[in-house]
């Protein structure tokens, strides 16, 4: 199996550990605080613990927990990995300069993939020597429950590096997708994008409440989204298919957004919304959230997984 290096012990890194030693792959962590790495193994062991009674791992945990060692350095980290998956500060000097310590100090054949969730590959790779090997491996949060990985490409990235990432994220239990040429934010940022701008203004016209607009994602279109994607939601929505449904309603759904605009979320609207938020949870309940979150989607994958068992 391909040994793995983490670069970067925090949320993201964590989370990676955990896919790739769930699935088999001996891990190597690093992060330039010290002080991270034996608290993150602790996060992944309890991690660990939530996955095994969702269902969602077969082994112990103290089986999976036991592939992920920590790195004194990073040379240590990557020095014999076969791809290595970097999750440090979302800042385009530090992608560089931690990119380039990885190429001088992975082996040749070594993958080195990004987690980045805005910065294109070509942005922080053009002056290495190995950038033909350097890839973008975007999650989504929490990436060891949900399961797509955005892969893009830089436009000087091997294709067999695509290749052999898409393989490897298949065989680790993601649901990969490629990215076919660089656009800022990639896919999935820009549809939350798109959506997130338009719950903004509805708020801020004061069409709906915030706690409102959330339950039309969560009890509305969540529920179909949670299943199928937006093309074919539409394609079931009409008799005759996505043709039927762009003639009846292609021109109503242009026009529902025709001379609308998008100003910066300024601060005003940015505490109005806040506060409906704190009104709905206190910020001293956030942690405890965040682990519902977590446990209710982990729930909701090992239900999907059980249609696909099922082959419904």
């Amino acid at each position: 199996m391909e040994k793995i290096g983490i670069i970067g012990a925090g949320l993201i890194g964590r989370a990676w550990a955990i896919v790739f030693a769930r699935a088999g792959h001996v891990v190597k962590m690093y992060d330039a605080d010290a002080a991270t790495v034996p608290q993150a193994i602790e996060l992944i062991r309890a991690a660990l613990v939530d996955l095994r009674a969702a269902g969602l791992i077969r082994e112990s945990p103290e089986t999976v927990a036991a592939r992920i060692t920590g790195a004194a350095t990073l040379e240590l980290a990557v020095g014999d990995a076969d791809y290595v998956q970097e999750s440090v500060a979302e800042r385009l000097e530090v992608k560089r300069a931690v990119l380039r310590q990885m190429d001088i100090a992975a082996p040749g054949g070594c993958i080195l993939a990004s987690s980045t969730s805005t910065l294109p590959a070509s942005a922080f790779t053009a002056e290495l020597p190995g950038r033909h090997r350097c890839i973008v491996a975007h999650p989504v949060n929490p990436p060891h429950i949900v399961p797509v990985v955005e892969i893009a490409a830089a436009p000087w990235t091997d294709a067999g590096v695509v290749e052999r990432t898409r393989d490897l994220q298949r065989r680790v239990g993601q649901t990969p997708i490629i990215v076919k040429r660089e656009v800022p934010g990639f896919i999935l940022n820009r549809l939350q994008a798109a959506l997130l701008n338009e719950a903004w203004r509805l708020v801020k016209e004061d069409y709906v409440s915030v706690e409102d607009l959330d339950k039309v994602i969560k009890d509305g279109l969540g529920l179909r989204w949670a299943i199928m994607g937006p093309f074919e939601t539409i394609d079931l929505n009409a008799p005759g298919g996505i043709t039927d449904y762009a003639s009846r309603y292609g021109p109503v759904m242009q026009g529902l957004m025709h001379g609308v605009t998008y100003e910066p979320w300024d601060a005003r609207l940015v505490q109005k919304i806040d506060a409906e938020r704190r009104r709905i949870m206190p910020q001293s309940q956030h942690a405890e959230r965040e682990a519902w979150r977590d446990r209710r989607l982990m729930a909701l994958i090992a239900h999907k997984r059980g249609w696909d068992a099922k082959s419904d």
